[in-house]
């Protein structure tokens, strides 16, 4: 494997998918790069740009025990969201819908809070 081509890109599972690309572009100023919906109107793959990193998601698939955080009641992953204007990005997440975590302060690492979205993945902006 060639140390250049290695890229590991997150595949986000979410409860209402759609829901989740249209919260991620309000909150996070995400940029839609592909879509597949299925024939019952779920998606079955998804895309997005949120500044130089790519995301994948999709709904839930039950039968292949694919399921969101919102289902588990929580989640092994966090996402970092790093910024150069902390307060600003955080309150963009909270207006948009995030639930706060833990309040945006000074922690020994840099200035960061912890916002929950809608979907119950965990994003820590810093």
């Amino acid at each position: 494997m060639n140390e250049s081509t290695v890229r590991v890109t997150p595949y986000l599972c979410a409860k209402g998918a759609a829901e989740a690309i249209e919260f991620y572009k309000r909150a996070f100023g995400a940029e839609e790069l592909s879509r597949v919906t299925n024939e019952d109107g779920t998606i079955g793959h998804a895309a997005i740009r949120i500044g130089d990193a790519a995301l994948m998601l999709a709904d839930e698939w039950p039968e292949m025990k694919v399921l969101s955080p919102a289902t588990l009641g929580g989640n092994s992953v966090s996402f970092v969201l790093a910024t150069d204007d902390v307060d600003a990005a955080f309150d963009r997440a909270v207006r948009a819908g995030g639930r706060v975590e833990r309040a945006v302060k000074d922690e020994p690492y840099g200035r960061a809070g912890w916002v929950i979205d809608p979907f119950g993945h965990r994003w820590c902006i810093m």
